[in-house]
């Protein structure tokens, strides 16, 4: 994380709640949390927000359709906690060749550990039940479930929050 402060990125503090991409708009920015959380979401036509993605510290989050491609995003992006960012814009992306060595490295692991996290999620939704989803959210973000209010994982997971609470005591009795 200090490679991205020594090669003068840009870094943004967001209040909690902040809406940073909303559906229709074109994503500029893919997001390095340095600090707090931000999350990735869809709407349904019931107006029910279904999460995709956290992105707790030196996690990466974006719309890389809309980022890259230059499409409008069905996705938003939010601040679930007071967050601090470095924004990575487009010439961070395609501008290798001034980036140090060392930078491109940390971004590749950062870039794969996002994609399987993402295949991981994928599986989870068509095959997985809720105990083995709220597993998996826990592997996966070990930080995360002592801050999160119980809502946000029960949409992460796609449960109600009654029905996790019964998960986790059922774990928890295991």
């Amino acid at each position: 994380m200090d490679l991205f402060k020594d090669n003068s990125f840009t870094t943004k503090k967001i209040d909690k709640g902040t809406i940073l991409l909303s559906k229709g708009g074109f994503c500029k920015y893919a997001y390095l949390v340095i600090k707090g959380c931000l999350i990735s979401y869809v709407m349904d036509n019931a107006s029910k927000e279904h999460i995709i993605q956290f992105a707790p510290e030196e996690w990466i989050i974006s719309d890389m359709d809309s980022f890259i491609n230059n499409k409008p995003t069905c996705v938003f992006i939010k601040a679930i906690e007071d967050t601090e960012v470095i924004l990575l814009d487009k010439i961070a992306f395609n501008n290798f060749e001034t980036l140090s060595k060392n930078l491109i490295i940390e971004q590749s692991h950062k870039l794969i550990r996002n994609n399987i996290s993402m295949n991981r999620r994928l599986i989870s939704l068509l095959s997985y039940t809720a105990e083995e989803k709220y597993k998996d959210f826990l592997e996966t973000y070990p930080t995360l479930f002592q801050r999160l209010p119980l809502k946000l994982i029960a949409s992460y997971i796609g449960v109600t929050p009654e029905y996790l609470s019964e998960v986790r005591r059922k774990i928890a009795n295991k």
